[in-house]
Protein backbone atom coordinates (compact mmCIF):
# COMPACT_ATOMS: atom_id res chain seq x y z
CA UNK A 1 0.00 0.00 0.00
CA UNK A 2 1.56 3.74 -0.97
CA UNK A 3 2.43 5.25 1.96
CA UNK A 4 1.26 9.42 1.57
CA UNK A 5 2.60 11.81 3.27
CA UNK A 6 1.15 15.95 2.44
CA UNK A 7 3.77 18.43 2.93
CA UNK A 8 1.61 21.71 3.31
CA UNK A 9 4.54 25.17 2.66
CA UNK A 10 2.96 28.03 4.28
CA UNK A 11 5.55 30.49 3.06
CA UNK A 12 5.11 32.56 0.21
CA UNK A 13 8.81 32.82 -0.26
CA UNK A 14 9.82 29.45 -2.65
CA UNK A 15 13.90 29.33 -1.63
CA UNK A 16 13.60 30.69 1.44
CA UNK A 17 14.45 29.15 4.50
CA UNK A 18 11.01 27.66 5.56
CA UNK A 19 11.21 25.74 1.85
CA UNK A 20 14.63 24.59 2.53
CA UNK A 21 13.54 23.00 5.67
CA UNK A 22 10.85 21.59 4.06
CA UNK A 23 12.80 19.93 1.37
CA UNK A 24 15.09 18.41 3.53
CA UNK A 25 11.96 16.86 5.85
CA UNK A 26 10.56 15.64 2.58
CA UNK A 27 13.71 14.15 1.35
CA UNK A 28 13.80 12.41 4.74
CA UNK A 29 10.41 11.49 4.44
CA UNK A 30 11.13 9.88 0.86
CA UNK A 31 14.24 8.25 1.72
CA UNK A 32 11.95 6.52 4.44
CA UNK A 33 9.85 5.16 1.28
CA UNK A 34 7.30 7.08 1.62
CA UNK A 35 5.42 9.71 -1.44
CA UNK A 36 5.26 13.02 -0.78
CA UNK A 37 2.67 15.80 -2.45
CA UNK A 38 3.69 19.05 -1.46
CA UNK A 39 0.98 22.04 -0.84
CA UNK A 40 2.53 25.38 -1.99
CA UNK A 41 -0.96 26.95 0.53
CA UNK A 42 -0.59 31.06 -0.90
CA UNK A 43 -0.62 29.54 -4.24
CA UNK A 44 -4.05 27.32 -3.80
CA UNK A 45 -7.02 28.86 -5.62
CA UNK A 46 -9.53 29.02 -2.74
CA UNK A 47 -10.71 32.03 -0.07
CA UNK A 48 -11.41 32.25 3.36
CA UNK A 49 -14.24 30.38 4.97
CA UNK A 50 -17.17 32.22 4.69
CA UNK A 51 -19.07 30.63 7.61
CA UNK A 52 -22.60 29.23 5.95
CA UNK A 53 -22.32 26.50 8.25
CA UNK A 54 -23.64 24.16 4.80
CA UNK A 55 -21.15 21.84 6.38
CA UNK A 56 -22.66 21.38 9.20
CA UNK A 57 -25.28 18.97 7.52
CA UNK A 58 -23.33 18.12 3.85
CA UNK A 59 -19.88 16.31 4.62
CA UNK A 60 -17.99 18.81 2.45
CA UNK A 61 -17.65 23.04 1.93
CA UNK A 62 -20.31 24.77 -0.30
CA UNK A 63 -17.57 27.13 -1.92
CA UNK A 64 -16.31 25.40 -5.16
CA UNK A 65 -12.64 26.01 -5.28
CA UNK A 66 -9.34 24.19 -4.66
CA UNK A 67 -10.20 23.66 -1.20
CA UNK A 68 -11.97 20.42 -2.84
CA UNK A 69 -8.87 19.09 -4.27
CA UNK A 70 -6.92 19.38 -0.42
CA UNK A 71 -10.07 17.64 1.36
CA UNK A 72 -9.18 14.18 -0.40
CA UNK A 73 -5.38 15.07 0.04
CA UNK A 74 -6.18 15.40 3.17
CA UNK A 75 -8.27 12.35 3.89
CA UNK A 76 -5.81 9.58 1.86
CA UNK A 77 -2.49 11.40 3.98
CA UNK A 78 -0.88 8.81 6.54
CA UNK A 79 1.31 11.86 7.83
CA UNK A 80 1.36 16.08 7.38
CA UNK A 81 4.23 18.09 7.52
CA UNK A 82 3.51 21.47 7.99
CA UNK A 83 6.22 24.39 7.19
CA UNK A 84 5.78 27.75 8.22
CA UNK A 85 7.14 31.24 9.11
CA UNK A 86 5.84 32.81 11.85
CA UNK A 87 3.59 36.10 11.19
CA UNK A 88 2.75 38.43 13.26
CA UNK A 89 2.65 35.64 16.36
CA UNK A 90 0.46 33.44 14.38
CA UNK A 91 0.74 31.71 10.88
CA UNK A 92 0.57 33.28 7.81
CA UNK A 93 -3.22 34.28 6.45
CA UNK A 94 -3.25 31.79 3.46
CA UNK A 95 -2.17 29.21 5.68
CA UNK A 96 -4.74 30.28 8.47
CA UNK A 97 -7.39 30.42 6.11
CA UNK A 98 -6.37 26.78 4.51
CA UNK A 99 -6.95 25.70 8.33
CA UNK A 100 -9.68 27.78 8.61
CA UNK A 101 -11.43 26.27 5.49
CA UNK A 102 -11.23 22.16 6.94
CA UNK A 103 -14.58 22.97 8.91
CA UNK A 104 -16.08 20.07 6.88
CA UNK A 105 -13.40 18.12 8.86
CA UNK A 106 -14.66 19.66 12.15
CA UNK A 107 -18.23 18.93 12.12
CA UNK A 108 -17.71 15.51 10.52
CA UNK A 109 -15.77 14.63 14.10
CA UNK A 110 -17.70 16.85 16.18
CA UNK A 111 -20.90 17.42 14.91
CA UNK A 112 -22.34 15.01 13.24
CA UNK A 113 -19.88 12.21 14.95
CA UNK A 114 -19.25 10.39 11.08
CA UNK A 115 -15.47 11.72 11.01
CA UNK A 116 -13.61 11.35 7.43
CA UNK A 117 -10.66 9.65 8.95
CA UNK A 118 -10.86 6.37 10.06
CA UNK A 119 -10.08 4.82 13.36
CA UNK A 120 -7.65 2.66 11.99
CA UNK A 121 -6.07 5.54 9.67
CA UNK A 122 -6.17 7.66 12.65
CA UNK A 123 -3.79 5.41 14.77
CA UNK A 124 -1.14 5.90 11.52
CA UNK A 125 -1.65 9.70 10.77
CA UNK A 126 0.77 12.16 12.78
CA UNK A 127 2.09 15.57 11.95
CA UNK A 128 5.47 17.13 12.24
CA UNK A 129 5.72 20.71 12.38
CA UNK A 130 8.73 23.23 11.15
CA UNK A 131 8.56 26.66 12.19
CA UNK A 132 10.75 29.80 11.98
CA UNK A 133 10.61 32.98 13.33
CA UNK A 134 12.43 36.32 13.24
CA UNK A 135 12.30 37.39 16.99
CA UNK A 136 14.16 35.74 19.64
CA UNK A 137 11.38 35.69 21.72
CA UNK A 138 11.05 32.35 23.34
CA UNK A 139 7.12 32.75 23.18
CA UNK A 140 6.58 33.60 19.30
CA UNK A 141 6.11 29.89 18.61
CA UNK A 142 2.85 29.93 21.30
CA UNK A 143 0.19 30.96 19.06
CA UNK A 144 1.62 28.98 15.88
CA UNK A 145 1.64 26.03 17.96
CA UNK A 146 -1.68 26.21 19.40
CA UNK A 147 -2.94 27.03 16.13
CA UNK A 148 -1.73 23.53 14.40
CA UNK A 149 -2.78 21.65 17.50
CA UNK A 150 -5.87 22.67 16.96
CA UNK A 151 -5.82 21.79 13.06
CA UNK A 152 -4.08 18.03 14.08
CA UNK A 153 -7.12 17.65 16.25
CA UNK A 154 -9.64 18.77 13.59
CA UNK A 155 -8.42 16.52 10.80
CA UNK A 156 -7.09 13.37 12.70
CA UNK A 157 -3.31 13.88 12.12
CA UNK A 158 -1.92 13.98 16.17
CA UNK A 159 0.66 16.54 16.61
CA UNK A 160 3.66 14.87 17.54
CA UNK A 161 6.99 16.55 16.42
CA UNK A 162 8.16 19.84 16.26
CA UNK A 163 11.04 21.76 14.84
CA UNK A 164 11.17 25.11 16.20
CA UNK A 165 14.05 27.72 15.28
CA UNK A 166 13.35 31.61 16.58
CA UNK A 167 16.04 34.38 16.08
CA UNK A 168 16.04 34.13 12.25
CA UNK A 169 16.73 37.94 11.62
CA UNK A 170 20.03 37.32 13.41
CA UNK A 171 20.96 34.00 11.54
CA UNK A 172 19.07 34.88 8.37
CA UNK A 173 19.71 32.05 6.45
CA UNK A 174 19.25 28.43 7.80
CA UNK A 175 22.34 27.24 5.40
CA UNK A 176 24.54 28.60 8.47
CA UNK A 177 23.03 26.13 10.72
CA UNK A 178 23.43 23.13 8.95
CA UNK A 179 22.67 21.24 12.07
CA UNK A 180 19.47 22.60 11.51
CA UNK A 181 18.95 21.11 7.93
CA UNK A 182 20.20 18.25 9.24
CA UNK A 183 17.19 17.50 11.82
CA UNK A 184 14.29 18.61 9.87
CA UNK A 185 15.83 15.59 7.34
CA UNK A 186 15.74 13.57 10.12
CA UNK A 187 12.34 14.34 11.51
CA UNK A 188 11.40 13.72 8.24
CA UNK A 189 12.90 10.36 7.86
CA UNK A 190 11.49 9.43 11.39
CA UNK A 191 7.85 10.10 10.22
CA UNK A 192 8.79 8.31 7.53
CA UNK A 193 9.82 5.43 8.74
CA UNK A 194 6.93 5.44 11.48
CA UNK A 195 4.29 5.63 8.66
CA UNK A 196 5.90 2.52 6.83
CA UNK A 197 5.78 0.48 10.25
CA UNK A 198 2.44 1.14 10.90
CA UNK A 199 1.13 0.45 7.40
CA UNK A 200 3.84 -2.71 6.65
CA UNK A 201 2.23 -3.93 10.18
CA UNK A 202 -1.31 -4.00 9.23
Amino acid sequence: MTKKVLALFGSNLIGGNTDKLLTQAINGVEDAGCTVERINVAHVNAGPCNQTYSCMVEPTCAIEDGMKDAYRKLRQADGIIIATPVMTYGVPGALKSFMDRCQPFYMAKYYRKQPFITPEHVKIRRTLFICIGGMKDPDIFTGPILTTKAFCAIVDAKYADELLQNDMDTILNVDKKPELLAEAYEKGKALGERIVKMRDGE
